[in-house]
């Protein structure tokens, strides 16, 4: 099976996570502490600064969309736990390494119109965020 080509560097991890997030409900532990891979969320931070530029009602909501993801809403120790894998070496090189690789003009071909992702994940986060808390 051939994985489909998708057009921002966060994409990929975006759309793994989805599946991996879609094949399994989230248990009451996981709920209280999540796992976080720094990388793939730089990846995704520098996707979703695109979607920010292009949808403008998706700023400051950076946040909201990772958490949506993964179902869960943000409070203050969510915060705290993506606030700290930001300062992190790993999402620090991971960040430095994509924004080189883009600049070179290394990044995989568009499968579907960045606009048409973006407005997806808008409207998944905003579900997310006006579901009850768990």
């Amino acid at each position: 099976m051939r994985l489909l080509q998708l057009p921002f560097p966060g994409a990929r991890a975006l759309a793994t996570a989805c599946t991996v997030l879609a094949a399994a409900a989230p248990l009451p532990a996981a709920a209280q502490s999540m796992a976080l891979d720094p990388q793939a969320m730089a990846r995704f931070d520098l996707g979703y600064a695109k979607c920010e530029a292009r949808l403008p009602a998706m700023r400051g909501h950076r946040d909201d969309a990772y958490l949506s993801l993964r179902r869960l809403q943000l409070d203050d120790a969510r915060r705290r736990q993506l606030a700290a894998a930001r300062r992190s070496a790993a999402y620090q090189g991971e960040l430095r390494r994509v924004k080189t690789a883009e600049a070179q003009g290394v990044a995989p071909a568009a499968s579907s119109p960045l606009e048409h992702q973006c407005q997806a994940l808008w409207a998944e986060t905003q579900r997310v965020m006006h579901q009850p808390r768990r």
